[in-house]
């Protein structure tokens, strides 16, 4: 048929180019010769891709990031990582690798030094923003955060914790950290960014987001007007009464529901498949109409448990002074509740 067409636009051009011929003819050369030109130029026209390939998956090698999405895959994170994004170690120990152009940073750089507000994030806004932007942060430009999620505490979930409560929507966890950023294939390194001198001054700004997080006197007052149900992600020892971290007090906020924060991850480290963690909070007694405040001693393995539910569509807040904090002030306005254990 397209042999017809460029005939057609042929038989049409030599018409035209004959003056004497009739009107009609001459209209059937201009149409002939519109045909001709889609058919020599078959890239003026709109293609269909292939069946087996999509529009999505031929420009994109993952799926796409939601903006709702606050952990992501160690694919999806070796794609943001090519693009440039800031890269955050925050393993208390290397272990001599590193991911390329990574920069260490620890959760106590942006966090009050005395007690009983250790959890807690600066209170200084200025400094908190100059420790930021050290780290090479731009608002506009992806952050990617990973660590070592069965060795640590839960570390890498508080910095993305604390950059999405300042207001850095593209703040991302990595799920199974740095493991699973090797099994992506990300490249490694021998130094940091620091000792690379691949760091340059970055320029986010605060902008304060006060959906994931509350302060002592918030949670009191909403606990107590049973409006949100208390989350100790903490060991079970410590829930039902042990301070092996310097609690003034032990035991647990009443009416909490214990749940150790290591329990949502599988033996890779790992979240387990979001059925599993829907089923094991159902059967705890939360649903997704539910209001939850995570605590645990100072707002780390707390605010881990945060960014997983959160990116799971809960209604999740940290308590950043945790008990280090609550149990620093009187018992009879503040209580905690202690269980016998072995």
């Amino acid at each position: 048929m397209l042999y017809d067409f460029k005939f057609a636009g042929l038989v049409g051009v030599v018409m035209v180019v004959q003056g004497g011929m009739a009107k009609g003819l001459i209209i059937l050369g201009i149409v002939g010769l519109l045909l001709l030109v889609v058919g020599v130029f078959p890239n003026l026209r709109r293609r269909t891709p292939p069946a087996n390939v999509s529009l999505a998956s031929s420009v994109f090698t993952h799926p796409r990031i939601q903006q709702q999405d606050w952990l992501i895959s160690g694919n999806q994170a070796k794609r943001l990582i090519e693009q440039q994004a800031t890269v955050l170690d925050t393993r208390p120990q290397t272990g001599g690798k590193w991911i390329k152009n990574a920069q260490r940073v620890q959760w106590q750089e942006f966090s009050q030094s005395d007690a009983p507000h250790r959890g807690k994030l600066w209170a200084d806004r200025e400094t908190l923003e100059d420790k930021i932007q050290q780290l090479g942060i731009k608002s506009d430009h992806p952050v990617v955060v990973f660590g070592s999620p069965l060795q640590g505490w839960g570390e890498s979930g508080r910095i993305v914790w604390m950059l999405r409560t300042l207001g850095h929507s593209q703040a991302y966890l990595v799920d199974g950290g740095i493991t699973a950023l090797f099994d992506a294939g990300v490249e490694e390194s021998q130094e940091s960014a620091v000792e690379s001198g691949n760091i340059e001054q970055g320029t986010f700004t605060i902008q304060f987001n006060p959906q994931w997080t509350i302060d002592r006197e918030q949670f009191k007052a909403q606990w107590e007007a049973d409006e949100v149900i208390p989350l100790d992600t903490r060991e079970p020892r410590e829930f039902r009464g042990a301070t092996p971290y310097g609690e003034r007090r032990g035991g647990h906020v009443p009416g909490a529901v214990s749940l150790y924060y290591k329990t949502l991850l599988g033996e890779d480290g790992r979240l387990l498949p979001r059925e599993e963690i829907e089923q094991l909070l159902g059967e705890k007694g939360i649903n997704s109409e539910d209001t939850l405040v995570a605590y645990c001693t100072g707002g780390i393995r707390s605010a881990w448990v945060t960014a997983v539910l959160a990116d799971l569509g809960y209604r999740v807040q940290n308590y950043p002074g945790s008990m280090w904090e609550w149990s620093a002030f009187p018992a009879s306005a503040y209580p905690l509740v202690q269980e016998k254990y072995q």
